[in-house]
């Protein structure tokens, strides 16, 4: 097999998704906008890789240009899927994410309740990739939306931590090899990898058991309305079977009691028959409650052994999780993180500090010599995304999906390496915890006020349009985050665990 690198061109294969059963009324809307032509070139443009077996997924990335998805294993791309990004004056903001949260059902607490299927979050102020409907040019309000199945498709693959890159032009990865890349130690611990694969595991099973739970609470929900139906009625007519008795005790004359004496008769017949109809239908229901509270009782458990293995996870050697590095040219500092945590952050010397770097994302890949030492690839991200965006998005996405990216500029990426100065202590210390999937990140650009708690780093490019970020504003006092008309959509989820990274 040769690298990925070296044979960018892999075979596609195009496949037609089928249609998917959507319970909520938001999303049978929503689906009906996607129907048309625009629907039908979207599909066409859906395809996967069909000359290798596709591995697990290590980078995503999103053409605003061309409202393309790429999708990248170590050895070269394995997805691609047309998106609908932010429309004009919501713009999706270009830069650097990774996936910080992920649910398989969700809801816009912000946008009339807009269903957002198998979200994958990529900041906590509301900035995502879900299923949604494409209409053939940007139109979300900075979301990336996919086609409904690929989305469902793309959520089983990923894992938290994924880097997602949102780039102004079409990019693409390339090896590069530079002796200011890190190469790791050879000490990773089995202990360690024995602990994470447990703790992904853990992780899979607690996410399983939450959408059992989601589907009982759904059947309960509907076996509920008749039942309340029935209970409904029953009170209103013990309500008319006491006005009756009332009238009877009261009446003085014989005809105004036989008439009261019939009203009586009737609403304890209609009791009667009530009190069966809602036997049966309150026995029809108690299975599903059982069912319901045997689904809750293990998503506890699950989650409960989630938790344990994570912790177990955290306890053992760190070695064998990626880390991030970031170095800014703005703030003339290194950041390292790892496992969304926060573990280092130093002044660094960059050459000509003056001159710009430009962005470059490096990734760290696993040798498949058995060398033991790791390769890079590397994307560079540059601004150019015109004004007339609807034009550029039809020039550069043809029918049948194939798109001519524009390889990274190595000599660039190479002379930004060849620009920063870090101090020996700080390699060796980065030398002892790198591993693949393991990023070096070079920019411009100063960190995110996206970056924080639970979060990889988050870079966005300055001079790109930012309207998706910039109508959520942060409330500090709080942590919330709310839209331009001051309502509270979203909230730094207390359940985004870092122990489910890579």
């Amino acid at each position: 097999m040769m690298p990925w690198f070296a044979n960018p061109k892999q075979k596609e294969t195009l496949f037609r998704p089928a249609h998917i059963a959507i319970v909520s009324l938001s999303a049978l809307i929503a689906m009906g906008n996607v129907v048309g032509p625009a629907n039908a070139r979207n599909e066409r443009l859906v395809a996967s890789v069909e000359s290798r077996t596709a591995g697990e997924p290590i980078m995503a990335i999103v053409s605003l240009r061309s409202q393309l998805i790429t999708v990248y294993d170590p050895k070269g791309w394995i997805l691609r899927a047309p998106v609908s990004s932010g429309q004009r004056g919501r713009e999706t903001p270009a830069g650097i994410f990774s996936i910080i949260q992920k649910e398989a059902e969700h809801y816009s607490n912000l946008y009339d309740d807009a269903y957002m299927p198998n979200m994958q979050r990529l900041t906590w102020s509301g900035i995502a990739l879900h299923g949604g409907p494409l209409p053939g040019h940007p139109a979300s309000h900075g979301c990336v939306r996919m086609p409904y199945e690929f989305a469902e498709r793309l959520f089983e693959t990923t894992r938290l931590g994924m880097r997602v890159i949102v780039a102004p032009t079409d990019v693409t990865p390339i090896a590069i090899a530079h002796p200011a890349l890190f190469q790791p130690k050879p000490d990773a611990g089995a202990a360690a990898a024995a602990r994470a694969a447990e703790a992904d595991e853990a992780s899979s099973k607690a996410d399983q058991t939450r959408r059992a739970a989601v589907a009982a609470s759904r059947e309960v929900a509907q076996a509920m309305v008749p039942v309340r139906a029935l209970r409904n009625l029953k009170l209103r007519t013990e309500t008319q079977l006491a006005a009756a008795e009332r009238a009877i005790a009261s009446s003085g004359f014989a005809e105004a009691s036989e008439q009261a004496e019939e009203a009586k008769a009737k609403a304890t017949a209609k009791i009667a028959e009530i009190e069966a109809q809602l036997a049966a239908a309150e026995t029809e229901l108690q299975p599903k409650l059982d069912l319901l509270a045997a689904a809750r009782e293990a998503a506890v458990a699950a989650e409960s052994a989630r938790v344990e293995a994570a912790e177990a996870a955290e306890n053992a050697p760190r070695a064998l999780r990626p880390v991030s590095v970031f170095i800014s040219r703005k703030t003339q500092r290194l950041y390292l993180r790892q496992a969304f945590r926060p573990i280092l952050e130093i002044p660094v010397t960059i050459r000509d500090p003056d001159l710009p770097i430009g962005t470059h994302v490096f990734t760290a890949l696993e040798r498949t010599d058995g060398s033991g030492d790791m390769q890079w690839s590397v994307v560079s991200l540059v601004g150019g995304r015109p004004d007339d965006r609807t034009s550029e998005i039809q020039s550069h996405r043809p029918s049948d999906g194939r798109v001519e990216q524009t390889r990274t500029d190595a000599p660039g990426a190479k002379a930004a390496l060849d620009r920063i100065a870090i101090p020996q202590d700080t390699l060796d210390q980065i030398a002892g915890i790198v591993s693949p999937r393991s990023s070096l990140i070079i920019s411009d650009e100063a960190l995110s006020a996206e970056t924080g708690r639970g979060t990889e780093f988050v870079i966005l490019m300055s001079g790109e349009p930012q309207g998706g970020i910039n109508i959520r504003r942060r409330r500090p006092e709080t942590g919330a985050y709310e839209s331009s008309d001051g309502r509270l959509p979203y909230w730094r989820s207390p359940f985004a665990s870092p122990y489910s990274t890579w």
